[in-house]
């Protein structure tokens, strides 16, 4: 229930989907008060979070010439043939396992069809969709829709056209504009020609061009706003929030917060001008999305897996809000559960920072190493930043596939994290930490049951002398 938005704010983002709003400040063209900016503010920023480091994404690689991980526009992959280093920067928290291929679709004139290849085992591969909520909405690839050739239909939320003949599945999306995150497994330097062979056969096509129809009407140019990391999540978040709007058509269980959320100028396509607000409404809303950054920073530090926070809308249920945010704000665009689990620490048990400097271990009993069908890695990333660390040995990731680990007598399985050396004779074993605060992130490939209902968890660092 969204009862209490004067007195909880984003705590009052634990909602189900389908929320309804029994208590809110008087609609209409009532003064709003300063306490009631605040309010919305609050929820508003927190409701607007993950869809705004989504906008980011879509921008860069869209939009921004200039940026290093520039797709080319819209309806195009952009193949990478090898795994992220330090240099990569497009996301936080990149994986190092399974090469990208980015692309972004405009359905707005009309539908966009995936054609993929046959891929023969024990290649694993997976094409993950999410839209502008960045919901994973859709999957295709070895998991979901199998290891055979396949033609795909992804259509914007508006269209009602006809499904032609050859295609395999259609999945709708509830944006107009939505991404994808495809990850190919290389299987080490030999391998780059065959893996890039499997990448350039992921096409894309208009509907019309795949059926041999006229193409319809071009949809309309957009002037996306130059994205600002610093206004995006400040009080200027309004102003990009309304700029993606339009492409997000209100889902009848946020109609009424939309309403609400209106009471500070947001709705869709709605000019704003930070400046033209009265300075007290204008401190009221600035305060209010500092307290919302506040505690999505302290509920981010506190989760250890990923299994609630990313799918699609009903499969988030309560809270959807704060958990798609968390996973925005933990790694962006992670995999649904069923398709890969992860897990992370970034504190130890007194609610310290991870810290480089101090020395690690994470122990697997014998027996307990990750149950997946595919493989598992733990990667490394920095902080604040989360990115790739350089370090002496370039390695930013430790699994099942890392040549040379050496487990114990007993079968047990130890992994040495911090910044210098823990020794000769452990460097088999040694993931190299930044000399500062850090953290990880445990992927697990195809968990197995025990991954996905919590009887298996990473086990947690613990500091040797």
């Amino acid at each position: 229930m969204y009862t209490s938005i004067n007195r909880r704010g984003f705590s009052a983002l634990a909602f189900a989907a389908s929320m309804s709003l029994t208590s809110r400040p008087s609609l209409g063209n009532t003064p709003i008060t300063p306490d009631e900016a605040k309010a919305i503010a609050r929820d508003a920023w927190a409701y607007a979070y993950a869809p705004l480091q989504g906008y980011q994404t879509m921008y860069n690689q869209t939009q921004n010439r200039s940026f290093g991980g520039y797709v080319g526009g819209f309806n195009q992959f952009r193949h990478y043939s090898r795994s992220s280093t330090p240099a990569d920067t497009d996301i936080v928290t990149p994986n190092n396992d399974t090469p990208y291929s980015w692309a972004w679709l405009d359905l707005r004139a009309e539908p966009m069809v995936l054609s993929l290849p046959a891929v023969p085992a024990p290649r694993y591969y997976v094409n993950q969709w999410f839209d502008l909520y960045t919901h994973n909405f859709a999957y295709t690839g070895v998991r979901a829709t199998g290891r055979e050739a396949g033609n795909y239909l992804f259509a914007g939320p508006r269209w009602n056209g006809t499904v032609p003949a050859g295609i395999t599945k259609v999945f709708i999306a509830e944006t107009e504009f939505v991404g994808t995150l495809t990850r190919t497994q290389l299987f080490g330097p030999d391998d780059v020609a065959a893996m890039q062979a499997v990448q350039a056969a992921y096409k894309l096509t208009p509907l019309s061009q795949f059926t041999g129809a006229p193409a319809p009407a071009a949809a309309p140019a957009i002037e996306w706003p130059v994205w600002d990391a610093a206004r995006g999540e400040g009080i200027e978040f309004i102003a990009y929030l309304n700029a993606i709007l339009p492409f997000m058509p209100i889902v009848p269980a946020e109609q009424e917060m939309l309403a609400l959320f209106a009471r500070i100028g947001i709705g869709p396509g709605k000019p704003f001008d930070a400046n033209a607000l009265p300075p007290e409404i204008h401190a009221a809303i600035a305060t209010g999305i500092a307290e919302a950054a506040k505690t999505l920073k302290e509920g981010a530090v506190q989760q250890k897996d990923s299994r609630a926070l990313f799918g699609t809308r009903a499969e988030l249920a309560d809270g959807y809000i704060t958990k798609r945010n968390y996973g925005a704000m933990l790694g962006i665009y992670g995999n649904t559960k069923e398709e890969a689990v992860y897990g992370s620490q970034q504190t130890d048990r007194d609610g310290k920072v991870l810290d480089g400097n101090r020395r690690w271990v994470m122990r697997f009993e014998s027996g307990q190493l990750p149950p997946v069908t595919e493989f598992w890695s733990i990667t490394m990333y920095n902080l604040p930043q989360r990115f790739l660390v350089g370090n002496p040995l370039n390695r930013y990731s430790i699994g099942d596939r890392t040549a040379g680990l050496v487990k114990g007598a007993d079968g047990s399985l130890e992994i040495y994290m911090q910044a210098e050396s823990p020794g000769p004779d452990k460097e088999s074993n040694w993931l190299p930490t930044p000399t500062g605060p850090f953290f990880f992130v445990g992927r697990f490939y195809g968990p197995k049951a025990e991954a996905l209902d919590g009887r298996w968890s990473l086990p947690p660092l613990i500091e040797v002398n």
